[in-house]
């Protein structure tokens, strides 16, 4: 489990096909000692598993199937990425619950400066739709963040100077893909209601 809060924004310093699917090397400030092989890190809102690491960097393998319904795809060599620890008892929950499971990729239509901070409409994808709501959470690249508005499938978002300058957020403009988690709460409501 993590929070949506960024510690970090690695970097793709490698690529690799492997036999099991795709293998990422990402550099990172972290202190590589203190992260135990099979440990849980967000890459831009998906939990991925820790199978190699060295100073300054760790390695995670990537099936086939979380290729497909994220933008982990579209990384290369050099991408950057919004990384988060997992989160442990007694951390402080400054933003909302995120399980790092990937429920869609977002289209970015517009990014536009508002005063100093900067207003981001994003398309989500049908029927993830629904289950966004104004004031309500949304994890975008793994980022915690409150939904402004919601007309239809296009939800809005104001991003705060430092949140825009210290993830990767900062570097999105119209038709970035994004990683979007919605929030637990209305996932497990919804499937409650489709069983009730």
């Amino acid at each position: 489990m993590f929070t949506g809060i960024v510690t970090d924004v690695g970097r793709v310093r490698s690529v690799r096909e492997t036999n099991r699917d795709r293998r990422y090397e990402i550099e990172t400030a972290f202190d590589t000692a203190t992260i135990d092989l099979g440990a849980s890190v967000s890459h831009s809102g998906c939990c991925l598993t820790v199978v190699e690491k060295g100073e300054g960097w760790f390695a995670v393998e990537v099936s086939a199937e979380t290729l497909s319904h994220t933008t982990l795809g579209d990384w290369g060599d050099g991408a950057s990425v919004n990384l988060e620890r997992a989160a442990r008892l007694g951390d402080e929950m400054g933003g909302h619950i995120v399980s790092g499971h990937v429920d869609g990729v977002g289209e970015v239509l517009s990014v536009e400066a508002e005063g100093g901070s900067h207003r981001i409409r994003i398309r989500a994808p049908r029927p993830l739709h629904r289950l966004i709501a104004p004031k309500g959470s949304i994890a975008v690249e793994g980022v915690s963040l409150t939904v402004n508005e919601v007309e239809d499938d296009v939800f809005g978002l104001n991003i705060i100077p430092h949140t825009f300058d210290v993830t990767t957020l900062g570097g999105l403009k119209a038709g970035s893909r994004v990683n979007l988690e919605i929030d637990m709460l209305a996932r497990y409501l919804a499937r409650w209601q489709e069983t009730a």
